[in-house]
């Protein structure tokens, strides 16, 4: 419990004075948003105060009895009466999922979700999944690239969800591991940190069936039951209840970490259940830095979403996504530092790009679908990685331009073509000697 905590907010007067204020004495959110616009006028103003509230100094011993013994009473009586005991407690008895605001949900959930159970008892696991997508759809709204949250709030509790009805695919992901968790069903939450080609990130479940055989769900998608992922993540991260050894926060201080899931104890590395997976060893530039960590580019910067040790001159990430480039960097007061070359874990082979400044090359980049469009008169700049962007000039798109040419290009290099309209969503890529574009 030590390690679990809520992500919430109050709201505060422009004095600091905190404003009571619960959206469930409303009938409905659009009810409770009126009525936050009302207080707005009667204060003058209205700030969010976001506060971390951890579970050890705040939730009392009757909620967790209360918890517990309903839980137990709906496992022993659910088709997974026989799983192990550890299992049931990392994946029907917890009381939250990540660090949503805590509440009482497993009766109400139980009770509006009790048909599941019944459907388990005459129906494979995998129509019973589809049944719960069929609900879903039914009655909350998917909110991706249609609307964002405007408030401080990184997770909705178990009923926020049930209230508001509608939430991206961290929130959807969440309601349904309440669902089956409410039905002594065992589920968990997953998380694709970052694509690893792409901008963003993905969340979904793993649910699991008598024999405790993980079945992949995600209820976003057409075909539910085992979808495979549209692209390359970074990592597929399964959050558990417990602290698990061998990760990295159970050996370095959180502050010595990146910002991101590395900073937790509570999750396994499962990438190779959902995606084609490789050992990956890189060459370090000297240093005495011990951790090294697997860097992916995203939205004009460098995430770290992996991690090694340095093994004298080099590191070998394990578990790595195949189609995707890599750069090894060390975290030093709060900044990500290039401590080797980048180097591409492709399906066929690995290429490190260690740039090759004695040859060089002309490059055409021709626009491509779905990729790079020119727009005309908008200047384009072509940069490549040797420890940091460097620059190989910029290019004016005339009226007509299906291609951009680029002169004393290095060989052997990673490249990033940024307009200067950029939204940070350039990828990468390389070009080939022979004029083959690989984007990553």
């Amino acid at each position: 419990m030590d390690i679990h905590y809520s992500e919430t907010y109050y709201w505060k007067t422009r004095e600091g004075k905190r404003v009571d204020f619960s959206e469930f004495d409303y009938a409905n959110l659009e009810t409770a948003v009126k009525a936050i616009d009302s207080m707005r006028k009667k204060y003058g103003s209205l700030d969010f105060q976001d506060t971390i509230i951890y579970d050890v100094n705040s939730l009392t011993g009757k909620y967790l009895i209360n918890n517990v013994n309903h839980a137990v009473d709906t496992w022993r009586l659910s088709e997974y009466k026989d799983i192990p005991f550890n299992d049931f407690c990392e994946y029907i008895l917890p009381y939250r999922v990540t660090v949503e605001p805590v509440t009482e949900w497993r009766k109400e959930y139980c009770k509006r979700y009790h048909w599941l159970t019944d459907s388990l008892q005459n129906k494979p696991l995998e129509n019973v999944l589809d049944y719960a997508a069929i609900d879903y759809k039914d009655w909350f709204t998917f909110t991706y690239g249609s609307e964002t949250r405007n408030e401080p709030l990184s997770r909705l509790s178990a009923q926020q969800l049930l209230f508001r009805k509608k939430g991206a695919c961290e929130d959807i992901a969440a309601l349904e591991t309440f669902i089956f968790r409410s039905q002594g069903i065992p589920a968990a939450y997953i998380s694709v940190p970052l694509w690893a080609t792409s901008a963003g990130a993905h969340f979904s479940n793993t649910v699991f069936d008598t024999k405790m055989k993980p079945v992949k769900l995600d209820v976003t998608t057409h075909a539910v039951v085992d979808h495979p992922l549209d692209r390359e993540p970074s990592k597929v991260i399964r959050y558990t209840y417990s602290s698990q050894p061998g990760t990295l926060a159970s050996k370095e201080k959180e502050e010595c970490i990146p910002t991101g899931f590395l900073q937790k104890t509570n999750y396994i590395d499962v990438t190779h259940e959902y995606w084609e997976t490789s050992d990956v060893t890189i060459p370090l530039f000297n240093d005495t830095t011990h951790i090294i960590y697997a860097c992916m580019f995203s939205m004009g910067r460098w995430n770290a979403e992996w991690w090694g040790e340095r093994m004298e001159n080099s590191v070998t990430f394990h578990n790595m996504p195949r189609g995707v480039v890599i750069l090894p960097m060390i975290y030093k007061e709060h900044q990500l530092i290039p401590i080797g070359y980048p180097i591409v874990n492709g399906y066929n082979h690995q290429l490190y790009l260690v740039p090759d400044l004695l040859h060089t090359m002309t490059v055409e980049i021709e626009e491509q679908d779905r990729y790079l469009r020119f727009r005309p008169d908008k200047k384009y700049e072509l940069f490549y990685w040797d420890n940091a962007w460097i620059s190989l000039g910029t290019q004016v798109a005339t009226m007509d331009a299906d291609c951009l040419q680029f002169n004393q290009v290095p060989q052997n290099v990673l490249m990033l073509l940024v307009p200067e309209y950029s939204e940070r969503k350039e990828r990468p890529f390389i070009i080939m000697p022979d004029g083959t574009r690989y984007w990553w």
